[in-house]
């Protein structure tokens, strides 16, 4: 085996550590996002919350969100991309530790807003730090596994919460040192925490940051032994073009933005991706499926093996994603992606219209129950394959360099705004009619078909110092 080949391999086993490690932040963004969905009805129950309070106790965390994905990009400009992961980490311990020990819904809120900007800060840090360490032909695929990362986080606290409430009897019933389930539902999310914590001190920074920070000797070094670039004038000519292209990114504001007096259209796109993501209503089925199930006749414990088996479909549909995204792009799978999460949003809306009130509760007749279920499924199948992975691989690397941490916060808090949008309002559209609550979503889906091909460029294999506004506008 040649010398190269042994530093290509030694890359290769380098970058998979690395991307891991920074995905490990979409588990806890998955767990510490989904982890409610156990206990929304023993938290209503608990501190008597109206349905509009239970969805603003649900959906808070998503405020810290915003403001976790806003100050993200420039704390990791500060600070570094491991710095930053390092403290989303602490925000996501104190947050679970709180979270189990309130004694009210302000409080709660409260914890919950302090993990919601952990979550937000990894939702930039991460998928800029894996586009900026990954090589040009696994980009895709390695940025996806963030995605992969968030369902395997969702998925964790569906398991957790359906044994935790299982060992119990029940979310709102005695668990162990006198605590009720629904508060150890939260408090487990500790133990990943800490880990990721620890974890991140094994990664080295980008080297997009190293170069913005004058450090090309750090740079090259990862460049060679992450990145994978083996000849000295690949590296030389890697540093010239980051520092060629880029912003000194502590400089990046949000005026930077703003061209000729207009919004620059790149990020435009990047804010539509942002916002169709959510409106299409997915994190209802992971905030709310527990809710959702009973409240159409089905138990507590059937809710929580729908839960579980959703989740599951959700990890499947990812990892096809990963599979297909460097081979097919990033444009068409969004496509498809939007027209079957509308079948599937549709089918659920005409399902719901058979419901029908049985001694005060409502009820799927005959197999409407189950066409319900299916469509469910369809939903997160599409959306887990395409809209899941894809908008976060798209934000990762569609900004130029010059605006990259910047455009992708700007991006990720209007994906938070509009999922605490979503979260916020779901249980009055719901108490509305589940028809129309998912009659717009499956409008959304539409929509989303319309604006990517439109608007959404493509960026397979292309280098992220190619990435410019002028290429944007070239290319539409």
């Amino acid at each position: 085996m040649s010398i190269n080949s042994r530093s290509q391999d030694l890359a290769a086993t380098s970058v998979a550590w690395v991307v891991l490690v920074a995905a490990f932040g979409g588990f806890l963004f998955g767990f510490d996002t989904a982890v409610i969905n156990g206990a929304v009805s023993a938290i209503q129950s608990t501190f008597g919350l109206s349905d509009w309070l239970i969805g603003f106790a649900v959906s808070s965390a998503l405020l810290g969100c915003m403001v976790g994905a806003w100050v993200g990009g420039s704390l990791s400009d500060r600070l570094g991309r491991v710095g930053a992961m390092l403290i989303a980490a602490s925000a996501f311990f104190v947050s679970a530790i709180g979270s189990g020990l309130s004694v009210g819904p302000v409080d709660l809120i409260a914890w919950r807003l302090l993990g919601g900007v952990g979550v937000g800060m990894a939702s930039v840090i991460a998928p800029a730090y894996i586009a900026e360490v990954a090589p040009t032909n696994l980009r895709g695929r390695l940025g996806s596994l963030w995605q992969l990362a968030i369902v395997v986080g969702i998925f964790a606290a569906a398991v957790s919460n359906a044994f935790v409430s299982n060992l119990a009897g029940g979310s709102d019933a005695e668990l162990w040192l006198g605590m009720d389930a629904w508060r150890w539902m939260f408090v487990i999310e500790a133990a990943p925490a800490l880990i990721y914590g620890l974890l991140a001190t094994s990664i080295p920074e980008s080297p997009r940051y190293l170069v913005s920070r004058g450090d090309d000797r750090r740079a090259a070094q990862v460049l060679r032994e992450v990145v994978g670039l083996s000849e000295e004038s690949e590296v030389r000519e890697k540093i010239a073009e980051i520092s060629r292209t880029i912003n000194l990114e502590s400089r990046q504001k949000v005026r930077d933005l703003v061209a000729g007096g207009t919004i620059m259209p790149i990020l435009w796109v990047g804010l539509g991706l942002a916002v169709f993501q959510q409106f299409v209503g997915i994190n209802v089925i992971f905030y709310y499926s527990n809710t959702l199930w009973q409240a159409v006749g089905l138990t507590e414990d059937q809710s929580f093996l729908i839960q579980v088996i959703t989740t599951s479909v959700n990890i499947l549909a990812t990892v096809i994603g990963i599979l297909i995204v460097d081979k097919v792009g990033r444009r068409m799978p969004l496509a498809v992606g939007s027209a079957g999460m509308a079948v599937g949003l549709g089918m659920m809306a005409v399902a719901f219209s058979q419901a029908v009130t049985v001694g005060g509760e409502l009820e799927l007749p005959g197999a409407w129950g189950m066409i319900a279920l299916i469509s469910a499924n369809v939903f997160v199948l599409f959306f887990g394959a395409t809209w899941g992975p894809f908008m976060w691989v798209l934000l990762g690397e569609m900004f130029p360099n010059r605006i990259r941490a910047i455009a992708l916060g700007v991006s990720a808090a209007a994906n938070w705004l509009a999922n605490f949008v979503i979260s916020t309002v779901f249980p009055s559209m719901a108490d509305l009619s589940l028809v129309f609550a998912y009659g717009f979503y499956a409008v959304s889906a539409l929509l989303s078909l319309v604006f990517v091909l439109k608007w959404v460029p493509e960026t397979k294999g292309r280098e992220l110092e190619d990435m410019s506004e002028g290429a944007y506008e070239r290319s539409h």
